[in-house]
């Protein structure tokens, strides 16, 4: 071949490759634009029927079961000595306080003194009206003077029983002087100061009786039918705002007998239990529950809320999204109970939905979609997928 026949078909090689990396670069931005793209790589799941507690929600106080309140039985007398304070916890019978005794004792120490008096004088009588009766026969004594010396025997053995009422009455005045706890449990104030006067009746303590609280939850009328002694009640107890607060479970103890006609209320006492977060004087929210239920439940990411209503992104065909309005339930476990607006069957965004609207083209992750288990797949199997 001639040099000149080799250089015409080099020249027209290139000029028709020129003419395709011009074509080429002419129709790919073409065809990348014409195809759709993904909004977003979401995650999605299919709902489940779950067993879930049905439950009333009610708000309430956090009180004592029954306060006791310790008070002051002697008059006049100094307070010497104070042995609790507040918070601490005490047993029956416990002393709580003494009073200065030494008053009360000398009067007690003088009431011994006027039995022992009044002894002697029943003695000497009872010996004359004896006397008296052996020679009544005789008819030594007159009766007159017979019935004198029996009178007198009567007068001086009532004598006795009075002054040993007296005794009686200053041995308890002398017990009074040390305030005693009339039941186990916390002490929840004090008004006792040393070197305090006080009258009969002064509250000097108030007191938790053993301990125990209890929630007063308010619930409406027409929930009362559903709610049994011995129910379970989980209690939210008050945090910080930045903070979970601890919860307590609880045991119904009794309903109230009768609905406050103003607020169409009634109260349901439910036991805490003891050395927990509790405190008395608490407002805390309950939930009773009152049994259970089959649910449709979604994960708690799955639920969408626009315009201040709960919606769910369904999957439709051609991997596109359906914004559908639900009505939402109870909440258990990360999982919501659907009761409106979705199907069963249905396949809904669980990661990504915030991001999306109705019409939206996304892309599947192929694993986040429940399936019906199978036998186990091979190593090799699990790193392909």
């Amino acid at each position: 071949m001639k040099p000149s026949s080799f250089l015409l078909l080099l020249a027209a090689a290139l000029t028709l490759a020129a003419c395709g990396k011009k074509e080429g670069a002419a129709n790919g931005p073409q065809a990348a634009a014409s195809a759709p793209r993904p909004a977003l790589t979401v995650t999605v799941a299919r709902p489940e029927r779950q067993n879930l507690t049905r439950e009333i929600t009610a708000n309430g106080n956090i009180a004592a079961w029954q306060e006791a309140s310790v008070g002051a039985d002697v008059s006049g007398l100094r307070l010497a000595d104070v042995r609790v304070n507040v918070g601490d916890v005490v047993k029956k019978g416990q002393v709580l306080a003494n009073f200065d005794a030494a008053p009360v004792q000398q009067d007690h120490a003088q009431a011994r003194a006027s039995l022992a008096e009044a002894e002697a004088a029943y003695a000497d009588a009872r010996g004359n009206a004896e006397r008296a009766r052996a020679v009544q026969s005789s008819g030594a004594l007159s009766q007159q003077q017979i019935n004198q010396y029996v009178t007198a025997e009567k007068t001086a053995r009532a004598r006795v029983e009075a002054a040993r009422a007296v005794v009686g009455s200053q041995a308890i005045r002398v017990r009074n002087t040390q305030v005693l706890a009339p039941d186990a449990g916390v002490i929840s104030a004090r008004a006792a100061t040393v070197g305090q006067v006080v009258a009969p009746g002064t509250e000097l303590f108030r007191m938790v009786r053993q301990g125990r609280l209890e929630w007063r939850g308010e619930v409406m009328a027409e929930d009362l039918p559903a709610i049994r002694p011995g129910q379970s009640v989980r209690i939210d107890l008050p945090s910080a705002p930045d903070a979970e607060g601890p919860v307590v479970t609880g045991t119904v103890r009794q309903l109230a007998p009768t609905v406050d006609p103003k607020t169409r209320f009634a109260i349901v006492y439910v036991d805490l239990p003891r050395g927990g977060a509790a405190r008395a004087g608490m407002f805390a929210r309950g939930r009773i529950a009152i049994g259970q239920s089959d649910a449709l439940t979604v994960p708690q990411d799955a639920i969408v809320m626009r315009d201040g209503f709960a919606h769910v992104l369904k999957l439709g065909e051609g991997d596109r999204v359906q914004l559908l309005r639900v009505q939402t339930g109870r909440l258990a476990d990360g999982r919501v109970e659907i009761t409106q607006g979705l199907d069963a069957n249905a396949r809904v965004v669980v990661r990504g939905g915030a991001f999306l609207n109705d019409g939206d083209l996304v892309q599947v992750v192929a694993d986040s979609v429940p399936k019906v288990p199978s036998t186990p797949a091979s190593p090799a199997q699990a790193a392909s997928k």
